[in-house]
């Protein structure tokens, strides 16, 4: 049956990213790839060091949908009770009633996740992976759309908690934010100055609108060429053998989990909707293939030692095998 897909709807994606970099200086796939995961109602772990605009970028884009907003900074004192809410009592009523904690918004962004330790981490799970938190003995459905953006420093480990293989796969990508360039490090700069006008966002879509989009990238065609080649990419990660990938044996421990391959389908249909595209072309799973794969390969202790990064890996693979 022929499903027909509302491709004019992209454009209101292409006003969303436009909204943002009037902002947000530079950082345009970084940008992209936030609403990509959006659009296929995934969480995103942004990775970069201090002043990159990891804050900005997600509060930008709340704020050009008319989504709600909460900022959760993660400390090593923090308690789960803090992100989900808890039960308090009313002396008034004597009652116990629930308090929602700040996970209770459209855009939550989890900031520098890694400082806190893993039963707050964990926190996140069941309203990441079930869209609901359990507070006591009652569930609460978190709103639609919602989304977490979690950010960590790279270059930081003293005071830190590394997130746990089956934590980082419930983020649908790990992206890594890079120093703008020349050019934009002045347009920074200008931008600073006390006799420059801040741009302010509008909102371009309703936060409402935003299960509409994610309706009609659900409805991009996806060949059973692009399936198999989305498949051998995430088999050669788990065999490399198996596929001529003889010299990767010794530095991958564990591969994609199936997350992976749902990941790679849901992105790239994703990617071609906000290209105006009813299909997916081998040139959008590579686009997300850095992103979906990097903190779900566990490496080896050799590959540790050769300082082979899974970027490394993903790269070789990409660079060698043939597209369809």
């Amino acid at each position: 049956m022929q499903v027909n897909i509302n491709l004019d709807l992209s454009q209101k994606v292409t006003k969303l990213i436009s909204e943002i970099n009037k902002v947000v200086v530079g950082q345009r796939n970084v940008i992209l790839k936030c609403i990509l995961a959006l659009l296929v109602d995934g969480n995103v772990l942004l990775e970069g060091v201090p002043g990159l605009a990891k804050t900005l970028i997600f509060k930008t884009l709340a704020a050009a949908t008319g989504g709600t907003f909460k900022r959760i900074q993660f400390t090593p004192d923090l308690l789960p009770a803090d992100i989900t809410g808890t039960r308090v009592f009313n002396p008034q009523t004597l009652r116990f009633e629930v308090v929602l904690g700040p996970i209770f918004a459209n855009f939550v962004l989890a900031d520098e996740i890694n400082r806190a330790p893993a039963k707050v981490q964990s926190a996140l799970l069941e309203g990441m992976q079930e869209k609901q938190v359990t507070i006591g003995n009652q569930s609460f459905p978190l709103p639609r759309p919602f989304m977490v953006m979690a950010t960590q420093n790279p270059i930081e480990s003293e005071g830190t908690y590394p997130l746990p293989e089956a934590q980082l796969d419930r983020f649908i990508m790990k992206v890594k934010i890079d120093y703008p360039n020349f050019s934009e490090e002045k347009e920074i700069m200008k931008r600073m100055q006390s006799n420059f006008d801040t741009p302010t966002v509008d909102k371009v879509i309703e936060v409402n609108e935003i299960i509409d989009l994610q309706m009609e990238v659900e409805k991009v065609k996806v060949s059973q060429k692009i399936e198999d080649y989305i498949t051998k990419i995430v088999f050669i990660t788990r065999k490399p053998h198996l596929y001529g990938f003889n010299s990767l044996s010794k530095y991958i421990m564990y591969g994609s989990s199936p997350r992976a391959t749902l990941a790679f389908i849901k992105l790239s249909k994703a990617l071609a909707f906000v290209e105006g595209r009813e299909f997916v072309i081998p040139e959008d799973v590579e686009y997300v293939a850095l992103d979906v794969l990097r903190h779900r390969i566990i490496l080896t202790y050799e590959a540790q030692a050769e300082n082979v990064t899974t970027e490394d890996i993903i790269i070789t693979i990409m660079k060698s095998l043939p597209k369809i």
